[in-house]
């Protein structure tokens, strides 16, 4: 099985520990990104992952290039060109103060690609699924044009498409949003969301629910998932729930609706050591599980756990493998010390 994923590589500067961007004077770098983090997810799973994008040909582009095939991420189709590689900066929250992310990326090497730049024919040899997130045609409208270009080319060999709906205010309005998403969800098979993404995008909100109280009604995220269904004709719909007590803590769990019925994973009440990326360790749990046949409840289940102990680590990308995310998706999230 062969997974692309599509999407920006951006450099990731963040102070130490739980320091304020105004009291750093050192950032620490990395890299990450949306659909970046998916590919090193299955990558680590044993998939074979490729990740698509456009990256500069001087050096911080080639480290980019090679934090993902450190991790056995297939880099064979990253176009070179650009200026410049996307930067996020990122203050890690605590308690009550929650984290800050400042972009950086105007003009980088993908916001300014060709439709041109990409052969999704030949990118898509072989290939038996594609993912993408709405971050990526939010960088610009010729970013949207080659996103549905690539769905098309996925939709005419019959490749499984999904798509995490990911809503970033700091990029789009939510009528561009609901415009262009609307436009590219005609072609995707699975979609991902998390509690306020279909009410963003599409005005599709869960009853009696409120993320900024921390008040989550599970029960009405079936309405949204049925809603989304309906209208785009997906197999699958998967709803991420995050109860938010705190930056530190949260109450994480999911919902998987497949046309027939809908399953609620088990709920994991989480101390959080980094939360960015952890909606991307869902999706790549999640195709993992489809890839591999495994029934709803077990995709779910497996997709969540994998989550989970995401949180628990430094970075966007998650470093898990397949045996520790069925060991707690079984029921041990005692975390005591394996000897």
């Amino acid at each position: 099985m062969k997974v692309v994923t599509f999407g920006e590589l951006m450099l990731r500067l963040a102070p130490e520990g739980y320091y304020r961007f105004v009291q750093a004077d050192t950032l620490g770098a990395t890299f990450g990104g949306g659909e970046a983090n998916v590919a090193v997810s299955l990558a680590n799973y044993g998939v074979d992952a490729a990740f698509v994008t456009k990256l500069p040909k001087h050096e911080i582009g080639q480290a980019a290039v090679n934090s993902l095939r450190k991790y056995g991420v297939d880099t064979s189709k990253i176009v070179r060109g650009g200026d410049r590689v996307g930067i996020y900066f990122l203050e890690k929250g605590a308690s009550q103060r929650p984290s800050k992310v400042i972009y950086d990326r105007a003009g980088s090497a993908i916001a300014k690609a060709e439709l041109s730049d990409f052969n999704w024919d030949e990118i898509f040899e072989g290939v038996d699924w594609f993912h993408f997130t709405g971050i990526t045609p939010a960088l610009g409208d010729n970013v949207a044009e080659i996103c549905e270009a690539a769905c098309r080319a996925a939709k005419n060999r019959g490749i499984t498409i999904s798509c995490d709906l990911n809503y970033r205010a700091k990029l789009w309005t939510k009528e561009k949003a609901g415009e262009v998403m609307g436009r590219l969800c005609q072609y995707v098979d699975v979609c991902i969301a998390n509690e306020e993404d279909a009410g963003d995008v599409f005005g599709i909100r869960a009853t009696n629910t409120d993320v900024t109280t921390g008040k989550v009604n599970h029960e009405g995220y079936k309405e949204v998932a049925k809603k989304l269904q309906e209208r785009f004709g997906f197999t699958k719909v998967a709803i991420t729930l995050r109860t938010s007590i705190s930056a530190n803590d949260n109450l994480w769990a999911a919902m998987l609706y497949d046309g027939e019925d809908y399953y609620f994973s088990k709920s994991y009440s989480m101390h959080i050591v980094d939360r960015v990326g952890g909606g991307d360790s869902f999706g790549g749990g999640l195709i993992y599980a489809c890839l591999n046949g495994y029934d709803s409840r077990s995709t779910i289940e497996f997709a969540v756990a994998a989550s989970c102990l995401k949180h628990s680590i430094e970075g966007d990308y998650n470093m898990v493998s397949v045996d520790e995310v069925k060991k707690l998706a079984g029921g041990d999230g005692s975390g005591r010390v394996q000897r």
